[in-house]
């Protein structure tokens, strides 16, 4: 079987490592062949997948330093199709990649928004004068650098080797234990081929929007997963984009949804939510020795 992958492109991104990751885990126990596809960004790897271009994307949604990625957050709630089928961790480590022969002649440097936020104290201190210019990807920028040496990109070591430019500073990022978290995100349920495991879920991901912004609104919800002892690992607030102070919220469970005390959850969570979404029950890999 041949398996779409949609991810963030260009080549070399962090996206595209847990992609060839997730693959290479498949291949352990199935007969997989796989097409990476790179995407201009991670809404469009949502995209494809629910317009069928694709059969999975793979996609980052929270980092330890940086937090959400609210793209995903947004996307997935719109694309009502879209599950979640598994977790990855990745270990970040970001390089300063540049022609130029010094620090002192970069005079622009260019990664993706959550990339530079990772790294902004160290741009501080190193490159306080220069401008910081934010790109899609963190490998956007990088066919550029060898018409200018007074630019730089943030990006992986792997970017780096596979783009053949030079790396002028390691690991930049501003706390080196530095975590991704992405889902790798089907139409619908997953296939048999490509089913992350027989074994129950470790979590499960929902989100739901309010009837109404009154007090204790999001008390209830809340009280419901802690009465029937379900740990709740982390909770998100996003706009509506109806109305200013208008909230969706989202979940992370340590329960399987189709375990009898999420199923009593869930279905006591409905009586209180306005629109409840399931995103997925998933278990996590984590991935090890990538840089």
């Amino acid at each position: 079987m041949t398996l779409s992958i949609a991810h963030l492109g260009p080549p070399g991104t962090y996206a595209e490592q847990a992609t060839i990751f997730y693959v290479n885990w498949l291949k352990k126990s199935t007969e997989i062949e796989a097409i990476l596809s790179p995407y201009p960004s991670i809404s469009q790897s949502l995209h494809a997948v629910a317009d069928g271009q694709a059969q999975l994307a793979v996609v980052p949604v929270e980092n330890s330093i940086e937090g959400s990625v609210t793209t995903t957050l947004d996307t997935l709630w719109q694309l009502d199709s879209l599950r979640i089928q598994l977790a990855l961790v990745l270990p970040i480590a970001h390089m300063l990649i540049s022609c130029a022969s010094n620090l002192d002649k970069i005079k622009t440097v260019y990664s993706h928004p959550q990339a530079l936020a990772q790294c902004q104290g160290w741009l501080e201190r190193f490159l306080p004068t220069a401008q910081i210019i934010p790109s899609n990807s963190t490998t956007e920028a990088l066919q550029r650098l060898g018409q200018d040496t007074t630019t730089a990109a943030i990006a992986s070591s792997r970017a780096a080797q596979l783009y053949k430019l030079p790396i002028l500073a390691s690991c930049i990022n501003d706390y080196p234990e530095n975590f991704t978290r992405f889902w790798v995100v089907s139409h619908g349920e997953a296939n048999a081929a490509y089913q992350t495991s027989k074994a129950s879920a470790s979590h499960t991901s929902l989100a739901f929007s309010m009837p109404a912004n009154t007090p204790g609104a999001l008390v209830k919800p809340l009280q419901i997963f802690a009465q029937l002892g379900i740990n709740l690992s982390r909770i998100e607030s996003r706009p509506t984009k109806r109305s200013l102070g208008e909230y969706l919220f989202f979940m992370d469970l340590e329960a399987d949804a189709k375990e009898a005390q999420m199923q009593s959850a869930l279905a006591e969570l409905t009586t209180h939510t306005e629109i409840l979404k399931i995103l997925g029950a998933y278990n996590v890999l984590s991935i090890s020795g990538v840089t």
